[in-house]
């Protein structure tokens, strides 16, 4: 029967309770990166969002001046029309 220096023992023995006291720190810090990242994106796609929505809102803008003016320029074609249907019926 052999025997195993204390020596190896011991180093055996602190090898693994470092290993095992660290692993609560690095589950940690892995969670936390997870945390961050998501708290990332969920402001990377709150940006976009607002930004999709700015877009929107000012195409809907667009449309609504480009229909403001032309209500002048569709009454007049109404008028010119309704002048063209009289002078032809006399």
């Amino acid at each position: 029967m052999s025997t195993v220096s204390p020596q190896i023992t011991d180093a055996v023995t602190q090898a693994n309770v470092k290993v095992v006291a660290e692993s609560p720190a690095m589950a940690m810090g892995t969670l936390y990166q997870a945390m961050s990242h998501s708290t990332g994106m969920m402001f990377e796609n709150s940006v976009n969002a607002q930004n999709q929505q700015n877009i929107l809102s000012q195409a809907a803008t667009t449309q609504g001046v480009m229909q403001i003016y032309s209500v002048d320029t569709i009454s007049d074609a109404i008028a010119i029309a309704r002048m063209l249907q009289a002078s032809q019926g006399n």
